[in-house]
């Protein structure tokens, strides 16, 4: 970690920082750019990320249990009950608080 931070500092000291008109335009594949690049974006769609990072996560927990469900017996079965139903509760309550409305 050290080594990377130190990199990027010793790099932002010694390295040329000439501004240019070209070096600040935004790339757009070779076109030229229309309006700005600056553009607000609304929060839900950071929301809608965020939920989607989440439940996308449930995936990784979920694949590894089905594979190895025959050798979790019982408990793993219970185990992954729970998991589930928390995240049904989550779901069930970001869906009540209306974040997945889209107005």
């Amino acid at each position: 970690m050290g080594f990377a931070i130190s990199n990027i500092i010793i790099s932002a000291a010694v390295g040329r920082q000439k501004p240019s008109a070209e070096k600040l335009s935004t790339y757009e594949c070779g076109i030229e750019p229309t309006g700005t690049a600056r553009e607000r974006f609304s929060v839900k769609f950071y929301l809608i990320a965020m939920m989607f990072v989440v439940f996308d996560i449930e995936v990784v927990f979920l694949y590894p249990w089905a594979v190895a469900f025959k050798s979790l017996k019982l408990f793993g079965l219970i185990e992954m009950g729970i998991f589930i139903l928390i995240l049904l509760f989550c779901y069930v309550y970001i869906w009540k608080r209306g974040a997945l409305e889209w107005e």
